[in-house]
């Protein structure tokens, strides 16, 4: 708002310095021209000197009067100026109504049967950490927060309406979280150890798919 009421102001100040009369000692009796313009869609009187060549300069926009035979050049720049400058202000704003703030994803939410067996396998085997700091009490359902990084994986023992057999067995093409981790090799080393069986990425990329106890599917990403 504050960008159209400075386009506005310059176009009204544009139509006052022209509306000025302007009579050098040499020249004849102004002329009166009309104009129209859509801006406020209104009609506009200005004076115009017979002098061949006149220059007005009103807040830093130029506007240029040739009258050789009486003719006024130019004469809605600054309104034409004005307009666009409403405009791109328009936008801009409509633009900023729209930018919500993104920062990251909070939290993924898993469903769980048994809490205990899913924190054996997130905190104990994975190493995942409880967020002691969000407590579960006041839901009325069991579960946990878990760090991931600086987001969080939401365990929930709720009933899982999703059916647990007949999914792919490759992860990476079911609904799945992905964790960024540092050693791809490392962590399947230790599914190796544990028994957990996974898949490899198909394309080649250092990517590890697996399914926690409750048939999630999970990826694991190597990031520099």
């Amino acid at each position: 708002m504050v960008g159209n009421q400075g386009a506005v102001a310059s176009a009204t100040m544009a139509i006052r310095c022209l509306s000025a009369p302007f009579s050098p000692p040499s020249a004849p009796k102004p002329k009166m021209i009309s104009f129209s313009s859509s801006l406020g869609k209104s009609s506009h009187k200005i004076l115009v000197s017979k002098a061949p060549t006149l220059i007005l300069a009103c807040r830093h926009r130029s506007i240029a009067v040739e009258d050789k035979n009486h003719r006024f050049r130019s004469v809605g720049k600054a309104m034409v100026s004005a307009e666009k400058d409403l405009v791109a202000n328009e936008v801009a704003k409509d633009a900023d109504d729209t930018d919500y703030g993104v920062v990251s994803i909070h939290h993924v939410g898993l469903l769980c049967e048994n809490l205990e067996k899913s924190l054996a396998f997130y905190k104990d085997l994975l190493g995942l950490e409880i967020n002691e700091a969000r407590p579960h009490e006041k839901l009325p359902y069991r579960g946990a927060w878990l760090w991931v990084g600086s987001e969080m994986i939401h365990l929930m023992e709720l009933p899982n309406p999703d059916p647990l057999t007949g999914r792919p067995e490759h992860g990476g093409r079911d609904r799945h979280a992905c964790m960024a981790i540092r050693d791809v090799s490392k962590l399947k080393a230790i599914f190796d150890k544990a028994g957990i069986s996974y898949t490899l990425s198909r394309s080649g990329r250092p990517a590890i798919f697996t399914r926690d106890p409750d048939g999630n599917a999970l990826e694991f990403t190597q990031v520099d």
